[in-house]
């Protein structure tokens, strides 16, 4: 049994002028492949603020989604975190809730007794 986590960018909004990204929905699905449904998500939106005169500037049509997650997980972070201690604490924290509900049904029985 494993679980797998995967980050999505679900919608974007940009300028049209210069393709810079102004906003971003994203979303974490913690999942198990054991046939029983246990999933845990995590998700929101990120406003962004950018200079289209930057040297690390990405236009809108260049992205991908690979560059705007690491946008999320940046902007995302708390304290002295960094980005990937983000990223892995969130996904830590999903898939200690799937553990969880795997952990509940194996404990658990449904049916009657008689």
């Amino acid at each position: 049994m494993a679980i797998t986590t995967t980050w999505s960018v679900n919608n974007m909004t940009h300028v049209d002028a210069d393709g810079g990204v102004i906003l971003a929905y994203w979303s974490l699905v913690a999942a198990s492949d054991a046939g029983g449904g246990e999933t845990a998500t995590e998700g929101g939106k990120q406003r962004f603020e950018y200079d289209a005169s930057s040297s690390d500037f990405i236009a809108y049509a260049d992205l991908k989604e690979s560059d705007v997650l690491g946008w999320i997980w940046e902007a995302c972070k708390e304290g002295e975190e960094t980005a990937e201690k983000f990223k892995s604490r969130i996904e830590s924290e999903r898939t200690a809730k799937v553990q969880a509900q795997i952990d509940r049904k194996a404990e658990q029985a449904t049916g009657l007794p008689w």
